[in-house]
C-alpha cells in the first residue's frame, strides 16, 4: 500500500503516503564527494584549452549549430549539465567573465584544483570549515602577494605599444590569432577612441562589433563612425552621400491612421480619387518637412510606403528603412543628431552631420552595408570582423571581446602582473611560507592551496608539450634562486623564462578577481554536506 489511514484530533481521516523510498538524499563525507567529482570534471573539461597552445572545443547544440571556441565561459554555456554544482562552476566562469572578460578558463581550473585537494585533506578527517577557513586566510596571503610583484602599467594614448603587447597577450590563445598583431592594433584603437581618461573610464556601448560572412580575416577593419546592416531604400538612390545632414526619424513614412479600429467607406470614384489625393499631398508634406530642415539622407526606425519611396528618389533625398533602435541611437551619438518622434518637431538643429556615408558591396553577393564615417561624435566606433564562415565571425567577435575588456580594465586600473603562470608560482611560494608561520589545523589547507594554485602552471606546461612536473620544478627553484616572480612557462618556446621579455602581459585586477572567485566558490562547495532531492537526483554522485 502507498500509503496509511490516520485520524486528527477531530476524527477527521487523512492519508499518510510513504514516498520517502523515492526521495534521495546524500549526506556527510559522500556528498562532498559527489561535489568534488562534479568540480573536477568541469575542471576537466577547460584544462586543455587553456593557455596559448590550449586545444578548442566544438558544441553542438540541440539544432545542429556548431560553435567552435577555447572561451572558458562560451564552453560552459553552452554545456548541457545537470549536476548543480557543475551549475555553480558554470556561473563562476560567468561571474569572471561579467566582471573582468578574461581568465574564465582558469578561474575554473583553479577552483576545481582547490577542490580536489581539499578532497584529501577531508580524507585525513580535517572538518570542511577549518579547510575553508585556511583557503581564506591563504587567499588573503596570495591577494598580498599580487599587490608587491604588480608594476604600474602607464595607459598613454600616444604610446600604443605596451596596450598592444597586452592585447596580443589575451588573444594568443584565440583562432584570430594568425591575425595577431592586426586584431590587438584594432582593439587598442578601438578603446583610446572611446575612453575617458579623466574618469578611467570606458563605454561599451560606443563600441560596437559587426561580423559580415566572406573575405579574409585580415580584411578586419575598425571604422570610426557606424555600420549598419542595410541600403538606401530605392536602387537608384546614390550609392554615397558626402557632407551628410541626417533626419533620424522614428515615424513613419505613411498616411496618418487612427490609433483605434476604423472603417473607411468609398462609395464612388470620387471619393477614391480624394483619399489618393490626400495621400500624395500628406506625402509631399513630410518629404517637404525633412528637405526645409535642410536634411540631404533620412534614416528611419519603420518602413516606407512605395509611394513616399518613389517621391524620396524624385525629390532627391536619400534613405534608409528599417534601422533598428540600438542602432539608430548608437547613429545619434555618433554623428550629434537628435531622434525625431514627428516630423513637425523636425528642425536644423536636430539634424547629424557625418562626413560620408557610403554603401559597401561584398563580392559577388547582393549583401550590401552603409557605412556613416567622419562623425560629428568621433567617440563611436565599430570593429568590422571579416572571416571564412559565421563560426569563425562568432569566435572573432568573442575574441575582440575579451581583448576590449582586458585593455578597459587596465585603464580603470594600471597595475599588471606577467603571465605565463608566473604569479601562481609566486603566490604559491608565498602561500607555502606563510603556511609554516601558522601553528593551527589552517597551515595544512594552506598548504593544499599553494600546490593547487601550481594547477594553472602545469596545464600550460601540459598544453605546450612540455613535461609539466619537470618543468614546474625547474620554474620554482629559479624564481626561489633568483627572487624573480617574473618566471613563468615557455608555452611558445622563445627560449625565456622571462614573461617580461615574452611581453606575456596580466591585469592585477583579473588575477585577483580570479583568485577570490574561486575561494569563495570553493568555501560554499565545502559548506554544503546534506542534498536532498526528488527523482531526478538519480545518478546525482556521477556528473552530467
Amino acid at each position: 500500500m502507498a500509503g496509511s489511514l490516520a485520524f486528527d484530533e477531530y476524527g477527521r481521516p487523512f492519508i499518510i503516503i510513504r514516498d520517502q523510498e523515492r526521495k534521495s538524499r546524500l549526506t556527510g563525507i559522500e556528498a562532498h564527494k559527489s561535489h568534488i567529482l562534479a568540480a573536477k570534471t568541469v575542471a576537466g573539461v577547460l584544462k586543455s584549452s587553456l593557455g596559448p597552445k590550449g586545444l578548442d572545443k566544438m558544441m553542438v547544440g540541440p539544432d545542429g549549430d556548431v560553435t567552435i571556441t577555447n572561451d572558458g565561459a562560451t564552453i560552459l554555456k553552452q554545456m548541457d549539465v545537470d549536476h548543480q554544482i557543475a551549475k555553480l562552476m558554470v556561473q563562476l566562469s560567468q561571474s569572471q567573465d561579467d566582471e573582468i572578460g578574461d581568465g574564465t578558463t582558469g578561474v575554473v581550473v583553479l577552483a576545481g584544483a582547490l577542490l580536489e585537494h581539499a578532497e584529501k585533506l577531508l580524507d585525513r578527517g580535517i572538518h570542511p570549515i577549518r579547510i575553508a577557513d585556511g583557503y581564506e586566510m591563504a587567499a588573503k596571503v596570495a591577494f598580498e602577494h599580487l599587490s608587491t610583484i604588480s608594476e604600474t602599467f602607464k595607459t598613454d594614448p600616444k604610446n600604443k605599444e605596451p596596450l598592444i603587447q597586452l592585447a596580443m597577450t589575451t588573444l594568443g590563445s584565440k583562432i584570430v590569432n594568425r591575425c595577431h598583431r592586426q586584431m590587438a592594433e584594432i582593439a587598442v584603437d578601438a578603446i583610446l577612441a572611446v575612453a575617458d581618461f579623466d574618469k578611467k573610464d570606458v563605454n561599451f556601448e560606443l563600441i560596437k562589433v559587426e561580423g559580415k560572412v566572406g573575405g579574409k580575416m585580415e580584411d578586419t577593419m575598425l571604422v570610426k563612425g557606424v555600420i549598419v546592416d542595410k541600403d538606401f531604400s530605392h536602387p537608384q538612390m546614390p550609392k554615397e552621400v558626402k557632407d551628410a545632414k541626417i533626419a533620424i526619424l522614428t515615424c513613419p513614412f505613411e498616411p496618418p491612421k487612427p490609433k483605434t479600429k476604423h472603417g473607411l467607406e468609398i462609395k464612388s470614384v470620387e471619393d477614391y480619387h480624394k483619399l489618393r489625393e490626400y495621400e500624395v499631398k500628406k506625402f509631399d508634406t513630410m518629404v517637404q518637412q525633412v528637405k526645409d530642415a535642410g536634411a540631404n539622407l533620412v534614416i528611419c526606425q519603420w518602413g516606407f510606403d512605395d509611394e513616399a519611396n518613389h517621391l524620396l528618389l524624385q525629390r532627391k533625398l536619400p534613405a534608409v528603412r528599417w534601422v533598428g533602435g540600438p542602432e539608430i541611437e548608437l547613429i545619434a551619438i555618433a554623428t550629434g543628431g537628435r531622434i525625431v518622434p514627428r516630423f513637425e518637431e523636425l528642425t536644423k538643429e536636430k539634424l547629424g552631420k557625418a562626413g560620408i556615408v557610403r554603401e559597401l558591396d561584398f563580392g559577388t553577393t547582393k549583401d550590401k552595408m552603409l557605412v556613416i564615417e567622419k562623425c560629428a561624435n568621433s567617440k563611436a566606433v565599430t570593429i568590422f570582423i571579416r572571416g571564412g564562415n559565421k563560426m569563425i565571425i562568432e569566435e572573432g567577435k568573442r575574441s575582440i571581446h575579451d581583448a576590449l575588456c582586458v585593455i578597459r580594465n587596465l585603464v580603470s586600473d594600471d597595475r599588471i602582473v606577467y603571465g605565463g603562470g608566473a604569479p601562481e608560482i609566486s603566490c604559491s611560494l608565498a602561500v607555502a611560507e606563510a603556511a609554516n608561520k601558522v601553528s593551527t589545523l589552517e597551515q595544512y589547507a594552506m598548504r593544499s592551496f599553494a600546490e593547487a594554485l601550481e594547477s594553472i602552471p602545469l596545464a600550460l606546461a601540459e598544453n605546450s608539450g612540455s613535461s609539466p612536473i619537470h618543468t614546474l620544478a625547474d620554474i620554482k627553484s629559479r624564481q626561489l634562486k633568483e627572487k624573480n616572480p617574473r618566471l613563468g612557462i615557455d608555452c611558445l618556446f622563445k627560449d625565456t623564462n622571462d614573461m617580461k621579455d615574452q611581453h606575456v602581459i596580466e591585469t592585477l585586477s583579473s588575477k585577483r578577481a580570479q583568485i577570490m572567485l574561486a575561494v569563495q566558490l570553493t568555501k560554499m562547495i565545502l559548506k554544503i554536506d546534506d542534498v536532498r532531492g526528488g527523482e531526478r537526483m538519480q545518478g546525482y554522485p556521477g556528473m552530467m
